[in-house]
Parts: structure tokens; C-alpha cells; sequence
């Protein structure tokens, strides 16, 4: 029996290589203007109309918790379609330039190691080398988790803000409590 590959896509962004499976790519477009759009996390750019369907554009950079990159005629958009049972999910990603295409087995992958809590590796799907570098495979369902994508700034803002109140709440207590050492 042979193995069966799977192609991925892979991109730079920050210097690492990391692959998306390309069945999940619609088409690779050069960096335009976005149509920006209020009240949403920073690494939504905006969206655009592509043929009729509006679709959210996001930078990768950002959503990865990376430092912020001047777009320049390398960048690009990826336009990842995610087919569930209930929806199709469509999204640009912007990534600092399109690498290769390449073929993995199941086997070649390696599981990406445990971090604990403290790095989120919920969207990494593992690891493949080629030749003496590693690629990170991305796992689209994770990357394009409507739920976490969408998640606004107020929904952030209220639970800081609560923390806040919180903490402002527990030093009144404090300082209203009679000192046991002026007793």
C-alpha cells in the first residue's frame, strides 16, 4: 500500500516557512487595498469584494502575535476556502511572500512538541523537514475557526475592564479596613 502526499502551500512570513494545505486555497493575489471596517481585532485589515463576495481579510502577522510589517510588492493575500458541514468559510491571509508547493506523507509530519499553556499551539497542525529546515503546516480548521477569528475588541475591553473593576473594588476594601497596627 502507498502512502498518500498531501500538497501544502507554503509562505514566509517572519522568516519561517509555513504550509497551508492546498486544497483549502482559492487563488493567491497580490497585496490591494482593503475596505476598513470599525469596531474589530487588530489583525483584520478590512475586507474585499472579490467577484462578488465580500471577504474578511486577515493579517497573519498579527494574528500570530508578531510585530507589524510594512506591506511591499512581495506580499501577498492568500485566499483560503474552508468547506464544514455547515458553511463555507472564505478568507484572505496576508503573508510576507509565497514560497513552494510541497508533498507530504502522513508519516513525514511530525507532531509539533507540547508547550504547555503558556504558547497557544492551537493551530499548528505539525511539523515537515525538507532538506535541513522545518515547515510549519498550519491546520486550517483551527486558522479559520469562525468563532476566534471573529472575536470583537468589546468582548477584550469588557473583560479587562472588569478585571479593572474588580481590582479597583478589592483596593477600596483595602484601604477602608481599619490597620491593625494603629490598634
Amino acid at each position: 500500500m502507498t502512502d498518500i502526499e498531501q500538497e501544502y502551500l507554503t509562505f514566509i512570513l517572519q522568516g519561517e516557512e509555513y504550509g497551508v494545505d492546498i486544497l483549502c486555497v482559492q487563488e493567491i493575489r497580490v497585496w490591494s487595498a482593503v475596505t476598513e471596517l470599525p469596531n474589530k481585532p487588530c489583525y483584520i485589515k478590512g475586507v474585499i469584494n472579490l467577484r462578488g463576495v465580500i471577504i474578511p481579510i486577515i493579517d497573519l502577522r498579527l494574528r500570530f502575535g508578531q510585530p507589524k510589517l510594512a506591506y511591499n510588492d512581495q506580499t501577498v493575500t492568500i485566499i483560503l476556502r474552508q468547506q464544514s458541514k455547515a458553511s463555507t468559510m472564505v478568507v484572505g491571509i496576508v503573508v510576507d511572500a509565497v514560497s513552494e508547493v510541497y508533498k507530504f506523507t502522513k508519516q513525514s509530519i511530525r507532531q509539533a512538541p507540547t508547550f504547555g499553556s503558556n504558547i497557544d499551539s492551537c493551530f499548528l497542525k505539525g511539523l515537515a523537514s525538507v532538506d535541513e529546515k522545518l515547515i510549519i503546516l498550519l491546520d486550517s480548521d483551527s486558522l479559520l475557526n469562525e468563532d476566534d477569528l471573529y472575536r470583537t475588541v468589546h468582548e477584550n475591553e469588557k473583560s479587562t475592564e472588569q478585571e479593572t473593576v474588580n481590582l479597583s473594588g478589592s483596593e477600596a476594601l483595602t484601604t477602608s479596613a481599619p490597620s491593625l497596627s494603629s490598634a
